[in-house]
Parts: structure tokens; sequence; C-alpha cells
């Protein structure tokens, strides 16, 4: 197989040798199975045919759906800076899944010589560099591109769901909106010291579907944005087309940072349906007095609850509106618990039970928004940073520095598609196992095995470790059900 290097010996047991080969030989097998969802979306096609991509085609090596498969695959399998694309450039299963090549010819490499010749090849040697990934995600930032991205992610998800459902649109679905704080270092623009998550940080509003748990919109907010910020335009916004794609009505959930007349009156001037929490304030908390007593009788070895209807009309507020009061009585506390909501369903659509519990369910939405940021941990690391030297010398021309929240947002944005398409995969998993799986342990699991490509004369065999095996056949055979509509 080429040279044998020996590494190091080992002390603890000298039988142990440690040494590195030619052999073609990869820890990330899982992005054949993640190229597969790509094209069974066929979301790729649907963005590069709307996306502007501003090079001279006669000088590209690098076409723009392989640069994308290339940003989604890193991300999607924990590849997280940027920097890590020039350990991957020679990576055989990243390679396969990226190329629009096919048989074995995107593992083949030109001579040492010939490349040093040519360094713009018709036929590109490996993947993209991590220059020509960085000039790709600035390319991505403008205000058109970015909308591009915003759309495909509900594109995607829109076409799985057609598919699901023989291209019928749902009767109904509920959007979850919600804020979360990136955390960054150093001083990219837009970014600030947040006092309540004690931190620096942008400020994201995030849209999720929550009867799938997939990402549909997103916008990048400075790190002091209030909660509320922007939420007007941008719920409807997407309540218009998720109504064209998805569902003949959609409802609206929102925390207690959003209830702001603006927002409630056009929801309702609209017919849109929603709940939100309401925070206590000395008016509420007066309301709620009289029924904050326990019932007669000895407690119950079991926490209970009750609900308390009543109107409301806040100072800001055009007209009063339903409120529900929700009293907890937990085992281990003294005293009761207490919180409000607010709602235009009456009570008659949704009594207070049913109200409260389908609010509950935002926790979910919240649980999906926390792997996002746990799991593909979006590195929104891009500032004004003119180059200074280029391989050594200082450069013969200096090109301004990009907006760096406008590719920040970029950044964010391809997060938020790779963990769509991770999303998928987690889905088909439980489909196929009848049980749950987090993005982490589908990544550990399934994605990220030892495995080994054998060539043969036109053909690349990918062996995977037996641990392995019988997951990826239960996820493939469960792949062949997902046959995407377009929308």
């Amino acid at each position: 197989m080429g040279e044998e290097l020996n590494l190091f010996p080992l002390s603890f047991n000298s039988s142990i040798q440690v040494e590195a080969r030619e052999e073609r030989l990869t820890a990330d097998p899982g992005a054949v199975v993640l190229r597969e969802t790509l094209e069974r979306l066929g979301i790729i096609d649907w963005l590069t045919a709307r996306l502007d991509d501003p090079r001279i085609e006669e000088l590209v090596t690098h076409p723009l759906a392989e640069l994308l498969r290339t940003e989604l695959l890193r991300m999607a399998l924990g590849w997280r800076d940027q920097d890590d694309a020039d350990a991957l450039r020679d990576d055989p299963a990243m390679r396969l899944s990226v190329s629009e090549r096919r048989g074995v010819s995107p593992l083949e490499m030109r001579p040492e010589e010939e490349r040093q010749r040519d360094k713009n090849p018709d036929v590109p040697d490996g993947l993209a560099s991590q220059p020509t990934l960085s000039r790709t995600v600035r390319t991505l930032s403008s205000e058109a591109n970015r909308s591009v991205l915003r759309a495909a992610l509900l594109e995607a998800v829109a076409r799985r769901l057609r598919a699901k459902h023989r291209g019928h649109r749902q009767q109904s679905v509920t959007i979850d909106v919600d804020s979360l704080p990136v955390e960054v270092q150093g001083h990219q623009p837009g970014s600030e010291y947040n006092g309540h998550f004690h931190a620096r940080v942008y400020h994201p509003l995030v849209a999720l579907l929550a009867e799938t748990g997939d990402v549909i919109d997103a916008r990048l907010r400075e790190g002091t944005a209030h909660t509320a910020s922007g939420a007007l335009d941008f719920i409807l916004a997407l309540l218009d087309d998720v109504e064209t794609k998805l569902c003949v009505k959609a409802a609206i959930r929102i925390d207690a940072g959003f209830p702001e007349e603006t927002l409630l009156g056009a929801l309702e001037a609209r017919r849109t349906p929603y709940v939100a929490r309401l925070r206590n304030n000395p008016v509420l908390d007066r309301m709620a007095e009289p029924h904050l007593r326990r019932p007669v009788g000895r407690r119950p070895a079991e926490p209970r609850e009750w609900f308390h209807e009543a109107t409301y009309q806040a100072e800001p507020w055009s007209r009063a509106r339903r409120v529900v009061l929700v009293v907890q009585e937990r085992t281990e506390d003294l005293f009761l618990h207490h919180f409000w909501l607010v709602t235009n369903w009456t009570e008659e659509q949704k009594p207070g039970a049913t109200l409260c519990e389908h609010y509950r369910q935002r926790g979910t939405a919240e649980g999906h928004l926390g792997e996002v940021m746990n799991v593909l941990r979006p590195a929104l690391s891009s500032s004004p940073r003119p180059k200074s030297h280029y391989r050594g010398d200082e450069p013969l021309r200096r090109y301004a520095s990009g907006d760096s929240f406008a590719i920040n947002e970029a950044v964010l944005l391809l997060n938020l598609l790779a963990y769509n398409v991770l999303h998928v995969s987690r889905l088909l998993m439980e489909e196929a196992t009848g049980e749950g799986w987090s993005l982490q342990r589908l990544r550990e699991r399934v994605l990220r095995v030892a495995s080994r490509v054998v060539l043969h004369t036109r053909r690349a065999t990918f062996v995977i470790a037996r641990s392995a095996a019988r997951l990826w056949r239960m996820l493939l055979s469960e792949m062949r059900t997902l046959h995407a509509v377009p929308t």
C-alpha cells in the first residue's frame, strides 16, 4: 500500500505499533448518506438555479454545487471551523460525496509536477481549499443570495412533507418562533454583550415547524436586539410562504418576549391562531390572587394544576383579549406557581387544559434549537480584517473587506440547512428503529464510523465497521421512501 511510517513505540506494550500508510481511510463515510439525502431532496439543484455566482465560467474549477455540498457536509459532520477544509481535501468519502462526476474519477489526482504547473485545472484536485470556501461564503452573503438561502430552508421541508402527504398540503401546522443566543469570540460587527445571557452574542430569530422539528426560517440580529425586534415582518412573511407551500392555515406559538400589540393585532387581522405566554405584572398578579388557593383536603402525592378563564387588556393593547391562568401545585414546593397565556382561540375551540398542553409543546422546539447550538455550534467569526500579507509578501492589490454581519448571517443559514439535512436522517432512523435519536448519537454511531474505501476498476466500495452495518442497512432502506416533491 505504499510507504509505511512507524510513528513511535509504546512503552506500556512493546507489541503494539503505530503506523501511517497510504490507504484510503476515512472517518466520515456518512458523507455519502448525507449526499444521498441532498440528492433526494433536490435542494442543491434548486439553490444553484437561483443563487447568483459572479465568477467567470471559463475560470471556474469548483462548480457552485460542489462548493455548497462541501460546506453543508462539513458542517453536518462536525467540522465547524472552515480551516478544517484543507484537512478534508483528500478525504475519499468527502471527495466522492461532493463531486459532480460519476464513477471513481473524483479520486483521481494529477501528478505533482502537473499540479505545480497548472494551478487552475478544469478538473479539481481534491476539494476546495479554505480560501475558496471563504470566497464562496462571501458570495452567498449578498442580500439576494441570503434571501435564497432563507427560502431554501422552507423549500427543503416542503418538498419532503408534500411527498409524505402525496403532493397535498396539510390542513394546519404550528410554527414555533423563538430567539436564541449565538455566542461569539471577539468583536464581530453587530455582536454585543447581552446582560440576560451574560455573554457577547448575536440574537437571531428562528422559526421551526412544530410537527417535525425542521427549521423553516431565520434572521440574524444584533446582540442587544429585543426578543420581539423585527418579529412582525419576520412572522407575517413566513406565514404567507408556509400557507402557500405547506398548509391551508398555520398557527403561531411564541413565548413571553413577543406579545406586543402590533404583532397580536396583525395576527388577528389575518385570522391566524396564536398562543403566547404573558409576563406577570401587578395587574395580572391581582387577577390571579383569588385563584391561588388549594382545594380543601389533603395534598395529593402527584402534582396537579387548574385553570381559570378571564379577559385582560394591557395598557398598550387596543382591545381586551382572552387570557388563561394556569395554577400549578408541585409536591416539593410550599407555594403555588402560576402563569398566564393569551390567545385568540375561543374556549370552545381550545379549553384551558388543551391550550396549556399545546403551549407546553414549545419545549420540543427549544430542544431542537439546543441541538443546533450544541451539535453544529455555528462559528460566526467573520470580522473586517483586510489581508496585510499573502504568502509572506504584501499583496499587489488590496480588496475591501466584505460585510461581516451579512457573512455571519450566511454562515448561520448554511448551518441551519445542514441541521435540516441531519434532521431528515434522524427522522428516517427513528422510523427504521422505532426509538428516539439525538443528532449527536446519529453522528457518532452512524455517520462517523471507521471506514476504508476500496477501489476496483470502475467502482468504489466503502468497507465500514461491522458495528454500524445494521444501522446503515436500516437507514438506507428507509431512505428509499424519500422521494421529494418539488413545490
